[in-house]
């Protein structure tokens, strides 16, 4: 017997088997791969985890569903669950005792709606702080609208802060849609399946700190051309001559700009954006309610406006 959703986990239960097989598809499992699975639900992905792989490492919230986990699984014994916030748990720490399911490789998951972009941050790290060692792959299951601003190309609606901050961190796949339908009970948008490959983009920001810091005072107000938003950092003109210089123009907004010309961007301007991130204290804030900056914000805030379609789970 399936159990009842809850709102206050914002859980709605996959049950496509056609978006269950795009999800394991993705992940390219391989026998050796050590997996981190956040929001097992009732397990319906998980059990097709476990038969491809050598562990599995479940963290799930709601203490209900790790009771029915424990029914289910808990003779495997390449399956631990946690129970707990995966936006709070200390793996590394949980795991020290279980050799085994130390280190998983890949993260495998249907997430809650609502935190996505904390998640993210927790799986990735941000500009500044990647994580490190960082996951070999990352498979997710989020809303479309949020899907779209992961995979976004450089001049499109789509393209974003959290655009730049990911595709800095990762190479994105969008892999497939899955429709509202596919849930039950089923949310109030569609949702996508997405694939990370963690990796550095090359050339680097010199300091990563400040191409932050930048990207943050650039997409402030996404309606106003660059040289505006970046006015805290230097003059116009300078500004103006930067943006020629990595192959962009005057006229430029943020989402022109790919990710390496904001990497050459932020190389240039090399030690005057630290001081300037202080005084556009402001600039950063409203960038924070209009294109999420703090931490992965946007894409959880856009779930709560497009009606809380919260987690995926199985």
């Amino acid at each position: 017997m399936t159990p009842k959703a809850r709102k206050q986990f914002a859980q709605h239960w996959l049950r496509s088997e056609k978006a269950l097989n795009q999800i394991v598809k993705a992940a390219d499992l391989q026998p050796s791969d050590r997996l981190l699975e956040i929001g097992p639900g009732t397990g319906v992905l998980t059990r097709r985890l476990l038969a491809e792989v050598e562990s599995v490492v479940a963290v799930e919230i709601d203490r209900d569903l790790c009771q029915r986990l424990v029914k289910s699984f808990g003779q495997n014994e390449n399956f631990l669950l946690l129970q707990g916030d995966i936006l709070s748990l200390n793996l590394h720490q949980h795991l020290t005792a279980f050799e085994k399911f130390q280190h998983p490789n890949k993260v495998v998951a249907n997430i809650p709606y609502n935190i996505t972009g904390p998640i993210l941050q927790t799986l990735l790290g941000t500009i500044a702080q990647p994580v490190n060692p960082a996951f070999e792959l990352i498979v997710l299951l989020v809303q479309k609208e949020v899907a779209q601003r992961l995979c976004a190309k450089p001049g499109s609606k789509a393209f974003g802060a959290l655009s730049v901050r990911v595709q800095y961190l990762a190479d994105c796949d969008w892999i497939c849609d899955v429709p509202a339908i596919a849930f039950s009970p089923p949310p109030k948008v569609d949702s996508a399946v997405v694939r990370l490959r963690p990796r550095l983009i090359a050339p680097s920001a010199d300091n990563p700190q400040q191409l932050e810091t930048l990207v943050k005072l650039g997409f402030a107000s996404k309606r106003k051309m660059l040289r505006n938003n970046l006015k805290s950092v230097c003059d116009r003109d300078k500004i103006n001559q930067l943006l020629e210089q990595v192959d962009s123009h005057p006229q430029a907004r943020a989402e022109d700009l790919s990710v390496s010309q904001w990497v050459a961007l932020a190389n240039r301007l090399n030690g005057t954006v630290g001081e300037a991130g202080e005084a556009g204290g402001a600039g950063g804030a409203e960038g924070a309610g209009e294109a999420g900056e703090a931490g992965g914000a946007e894409e959880a805030g856009g779930a709560e406006e497009a009606g809380g379609a919260g987690r995926a789970g199985n």
